[in-house]
């Protein structure tokens, strides 16, 4: 490794605002307003699935811890970019960069797997439903939803030890590039899986002969 790599940093500079100082302010108050509404958005959906007792079941369940990750990770990037935003100051320590990049990794991660899960919930009440309250009951939902944590903290923790021994002296961060690869490879496990969850899925709906079974079907899927 070259000497110039090993050396010890302190802040990344994060590309993509300083170049446009004139238009931060409008940028800021957009995303402010996003942001008010995802939240707003996130809180109605959790509290309506919490109090209804006929949404207490798993595929809302997983839709619940969902939105409950989505909901994180808006919290831990909006307000770090509004910050940015408004102070223009476009600077992050190496550890807050760090433990940033993990937790936006670690809940993404989680998401996907969340909604992997849900796939597999409506493949099972499609495809199986004699058996559905026996695979999917309260202990099979919570050890399906403790996976998808411990998967996607775990790995993230490796994504995070490898962006760290890959950063570069000049102290610039772009942090699409820097995620890509890792977003790729995740997202493409998720959506294939849940592809073939749903494959398997429309093959056995359309086996219904009659119509109003077929849009009863297609509509237990409409939360996912």
């Amino acid at each position: 490794m070259a000497p110039e790599i090993q050396e010890n940093v302190s802040e990344f500079i994060i590309q993509g605002f300083s170049d446009t100082p004139n238009v931060q302010i409008p940028i800021f108050i957009l995303f402010l307003v996003i942001y008010i509404f995802i939240v707003i958005g996130n809180l109605i959906i959790f509290l309506t699935i919490m109090l209804s007792s006929d949404l207490h079941r798993p595929m809302y369940k997983f839709l619940q811890n969902s939105l409950h990750h989505r909901h994180l990770l808006f919290l831990d990037i909006l307000p770090a970019l509004l910050r940015i935003l408004i102070t223009k100051q476009n600077k992050i320590s190496f550890f807050g960069c760090m433990t940033q990049l993990y937790l936006y990794t670690s809940l993404a991660g989680n998401e996907f797997f969340l909604l992997t899960v849900m796939a597999y919930d409506r493949y099972v009440a499609i495809c199986d439903p004699l058996h559905y309250i026996n695979r999917m009951n309260k202990k099979n939902c919570d050890w399906l939803i403790s996976a998808a944590y411990f998967f996607g903290f775990v790995t993230s923790a490796g994504h995070v030890i490898y962006s760290k021994l890959s950063y570069c002296k000049s102290h610039l961060m772009t942090i699409f590039l820097f995620n890509l690869y890792y977003g790729t490879l995740l997202s493409f496990n998720s959506f294939l899986l849940t592809l073939i969850s749903y494959i398997y899925i429309i093959s056995t709906i359309l086996k219904i002969q009659s119509t109003q079974g077929r849009q009863k079907a297609f509509s237990t899927c409409a939360s996912h």
